[in-house]
């Protein structure tokens, strides 16, 4: 796939992966628009790459989605829509009971699931009408292998990579242009894991492997340990499970004196 005259949204653009890719596809050449909650992050990523265009929009609010498309559209449209907002509420992951944990993995489908299928169906036809267009969704490691710690999440990562491979197919039947990449990340070096003692990829080398994949139609990018994961959960899923679910981990489920 070509990425230089492509235009190219992306969501959670202000900061980590979403940034760091706004900043590699300014570099091959592409038009980049990112959105993202925070006006004052959207404004100090304007300031560090002044060729992005920047649009406050919250992938979890429908009213939103449908404001962030006409304004695209008056804009002339994309080519490419990058699905990398995503959201990790981990502290109520440790333990399911607790008053909070409903609501925050509600928030957590509806960011890192729901509001992938809103957008995709918005710039679908938009995307269709491009002569190379393109959808890239970020699922993670671990929706191969489920974190203990990160139950909800893993959740709806999964549930983005089982719809990933079937729109893939499905436009494929319809025989669509329109071509579904998805990234798996393994630990990456954000804000969102921060807390975590693991080892960590860059975004810079996340995000360059991505664009690699991108060029050479590499439908599915596995990053790092998700390909080492991924092979060792076919062999062996009980190794991979507890390589994901560490001792160092799982005791945060432990209650604290």
């Amino acid at each position: 796939m070509e990425i230089q005259g492509k235009t190219i949204l992306i969501t959670g653009g202000t900061a980590g992966i979403g940034l760091e890719a706004a900043k590699q596809f300014l570099a091959k050449g592409a038009k980049v628009i990112i959105t993202g909650r925070d006006q004052s992050k959207l404004d100090q990523a304007k300031k560090l790459y002044p060729a992005l265009t920047a649009i406050k929009s919250d992938v979890a609010n429908a009213g939103d989605a449908q404001t962030l498309f006409n304004q695209i559209k008056e804009l002339g449209g994309i080519d490419i829509l990058y699905n990398n907002a995503g959201v990790l509420s981990l502290s109520t992951n440790l333990g399911v009971a607790n008053d909070r944990h409903s609501h925050e993995a509600e928030h957590e489908m509806n960011v890192n699931y729901l509001g992938v299928i809103r957008l995709n169906n918005l710039f679908m036809e938009m995307l269709k009408s491009r002569k190379e267009g393109a959808i890239i969704n970020t699922t993670s490691i671990l929706s191969y292998v489920p974190s203990v710690i990160e139950a909800t999440y893993s959740a709806s990562k999964v549930a983005l990579r089982f719809y990933t491979e079937a729109l893939r197919k499905h436009l494929e039947v319809l025989n669509s242009s329109v071509k579904v990449f998805e990234l798996l990340p393994p630990v990456v070096a954000t804000d969102m894991t921060a807390s975590r003692n693991d080892k960590k990829l860059t975004p810079e080398e996340l995000v360059k492997k991505l664009i690699a994949g991108l060029q050479k139609n590499q439908f599915t990018i596995r990053v790092g340990d998700t390909k080492l994961l991924y092979l060792v959960n076919r062999l062996f899923p009980k190794m991979a499970f507890g390589l994901v679910n560490s001792e160092n981990n799982t005791k945060q489920l432990l209650p604290q004196n």
